[in-house]
């Protein structure tokens, strides 16, 4: 009896390794297409005949539909079934990638792109619920979150790289077309692996607040892309920013009155995870900021080919692998909070030493050792930040939690990348006098240190709430 008791654990162990490898993968995936079409937009734009207004779209299409429509399935995750919602997604997802791989007009790829996005949306909360339910300890969670965290963001950094070398090598249409075979893989495996999983209790879709909850999303993430190519100012941005607002105040009334809440408020205010979802917005505010200003850096001043600007970020993710390495240790020896204020402040030390990024600079002693720094920073932030905004979700919730933890990622990512691209470019045309390449370096310098500033504010928000806010039990101590 005993041998056949621990031939049955290790198969579950088994099982579990199994799905959270598939999980992994698809993720990375999904945060390969966040940023894959940024190096090929030029070519897209050669062959399909796409006007200047029109090209933005290819990269707004997915961010608009991921980031509007998180909030929205990571709850019909936990009300439908998380593994059905995941490979629904995962299946809309490789269809719109075979869609964009053979767009022959712009409408049919920025179609495409959208639906892309919306995939995305179903599958990666339900993706992360799941791993929150197969891993329930607490030293296993935070070891299978790191696992997660380091891949997701070797899929922002791969993005580059691989996008750079199909293009280079191949065709831009290869960067939609290797989805499909992950995509397979993942519905035809996945339900052999995971079983079905949805909140204990039966209740109702909130239609009210999920209509309302969804459109202050759409809103808000539109708003802050028509500001990153515009201005703050303009009407096509201020417009959607303030219907945003408008909608999140009408949100937040029907929420407090609804009998069951889309997102209970309940929610929203326990302070552990509110503290970690501030910092996680600040963080992904700086980072993302910081991926799209070191590419566009590294091509129009230091001189890189796409190509070799997307190899350049190779040691960013072998940087990432070793911070991931060395999170869960941090947080069993330090604690939670130590832990996450060490590597708020590498990554902030990091970002300073990529402002210092000189336009004669080698890549070795001017571009390599911030980016080390900031990667390592980065890889030990990430799981951790993870564990603290998903504690005490439950059967019930976890789709939610991590539907609310990815939105923050999105709207984080959207607000940083209009912000700082939006001072550096204004510092930049003040300075044109000086020499094209001056004024791009200073312009690129100082959203590095706003940036370096920003993590620096989560650290501190860290360090000061944190500790006062009482996680449940079995969480690392903080």
């Amino acid at each position: 009896m005993t041998s056949v008791a621990t031939t049955a654990g290790a198969d579950a162990v088994g099982r579990r390794g199994a799905a959270l490898v598939v999980l992994c993968f698809v993720q990375f995936m999904l945060v390969l297409d966040d940023n894959v079409v940024s190096v090929a937009l030029p070519s897209m734009r050669d062959d399909l005949g796409f006007g200047a207004a029109g090209l933005a779209w290819v990269v707004n299409a997915y961010f608009l539909a991921f980031g509007g429509l998180l909030l929205l399935f990571g709850r019909m995750a936990d009300l439908l079934g998380r593994r059905r919602v995941f490979l629904t997604g995962v299946a809309l997802f490789g269809a719109a990638s075979l869609v964009c791989g053979l767009a022959q007009e712009p409408w049919q790829l920025v179609a495409g792109r959208f639906v892309q996005g919306a995939g995305s949306a179903m599958a990666s909360p339900a993706a992360l619920a799941l791993i929150a339910l197969l891993f329930p300890g607490s030293a296993e969670r935070a070891k299978a979150f790191g696992i997660w965290g380091g891949i997701a963001a070797l899929g922002g950094t791969m993005g580059l790289v691989i996008s750079g070398a199909l293009t280079g090598l191949a065709s831009w249409r290869w960067i939609f077309l290797i989805n499909l075979p992950v995509a397979l893989a993942a519905v035809v495996l996945l339900p052999r692996l995971v079983p079905e999983s949805r909140a204990g209790r039966a209740a109702r879709l909130d239609v009210p607040g999920a209509v309302l909850g969804t459109g202050a999303l759409v809103a808000l993430v539109y708003g802050l892309l028509r500001a990153g190519e515009s201005s703050w100012g303009d009407a096509t941005a201020a417009g959607p920013l303030v219907l945003a607002v408008v909608l999140a105040v009408a949100f937040v009334a029907v929420e407090a009155r609804a009998a069951e809440p889309l997102v209970p408020l309940s929610f929203l205010s326990f302070r552990f995870r509110a503290v970690a979802n501030g910092a996680t917005l600040l963080f992904s505010a700086a980072m993302y900021a910081m991926a799209f200003l070191l590419m566009v850096h590294l091509q129009t001043v230091l001189g890189y080919r796409p190509l070799a600007a997307g190899l350049a970020y190779l040691p960013y993710g072998a940087g990432i692998l070793a911070g991931m390495w060395l999170s869960s240790r941090a947080v069993a020896r330090l604690g939670m909070r130590p832990a996450l204020v060490m590597s708020f402040l590498i990554t902030a030390a990091g970002l300073l030493l990529l402002s210092g990024v000189a336009p004669d600079d080698g890549y070795a002693s001017g571009v390599l050792p911030g980016m080390l720094v900031t990667s390592i920073g980065c890889g030990l932030s990430l799981p951790a930040l993870t564990v603290a905004a998903l504690t005490g979700t439950t059967e019930e919730n976890a789709g939610l939690g991590s539907a609310v933890l990815s939105s923050v990622q999105q709207i984080g990512g959207a607000v940083g990348v209009a912000v700082l691209v939006a001072l550096a470019t204004r510092l930049r045309d003040g300075l044109t006098v000086e020499g094209s390449q001056y004024a791009a370096t200073e312009g690129f310098s100082f959203a590095l240190v706003v940036a370096a500033v920003l993590v620096a504010l989560g650290a501190a928000v860290i360090a000061a709430l944190l500790g006062r806010a009482r996680p449940p039990e079995g969480t690392p101590d903080v």
